[in-house]
């Protein structure tokens, strides 16, 4: 019976890994370098498992603190020439997870939350919001269980430049009144 879909054996997986590493900003672990590959129902997370070792013992990929990998200048000029041999679909749908990737991690390097017990028994959210040049804003809210904290942390994770943009609104409003 003919397999369908891109990966039909361990070099596939392979090429497929750097051309995904190519495109990333950033160290992936084994599951966000799976998620990104993961544009064919024939690769297994197995396969993944199996082929990173391969690739750092081959000077393909390097580890990173954290268990991460990247790309290597070797892995970069193979995976070049081997990009061609990777279906144009799974080419296209793999570069647009790679760049949502990147899109969220940047983002996360940008939006930062810290909770921190207090001497009364409740929580001080510590909420940031920084871009290439800075601190844009620092927010700190009181919540008093670590339940209501962590979703404090969540959401303002997730709407941080709405508050800033709401924030900055608000105060400047009524500012020709002044």
């Amino acid at each position: 019976m003919q397999r369908l879909g891109f990966i039909h054996d361990m070099m596939d997986v392979k090429v497929l890994i750097l051309y995904v590493a190519a495109r990333s900003n950033y160290p992936m672990t084994t599951q966000e370098i799976y998620e990104l590959c993961y544009q064919d129902d024939c690769l297994s997370y197995f396969d993944v498992c199996t082929a990173i070792p391969e690739m750092v013992r081959s000077g393909h990929l390097r580890e990173t603190e954290g268990e991460k990998y990247e790309i290597t200048e070797k892995g970069r000029r193979d995976g070049e020439l081997t990009a061609d041999s990777i279906a144009y679909t799974v080419k296209q749908r793999a570069e647009n997870a790679v760049a949502r990737f990147n899109r969220q991690i940047r983002r996360s390097s940008f939006v930062k939350t810290q909770i921190l017990p207090r001497e009364n028994g409740d929580f001080s959210v510590v909420m940031s919001l920084d871009d290439e040049l800075g601190n844009l804003m620092t927010l700190e809210l009181m919540a008093p269980d670590q339940r209501q904290a962590v979703r404090l942390s969540k959401l303002f994770e997730q709407k941080a430049e709405e508050v800033y943009n709401l924030t900055m609104t608000e105060l400047l409003d009524g500012e020709d009144e002044i």
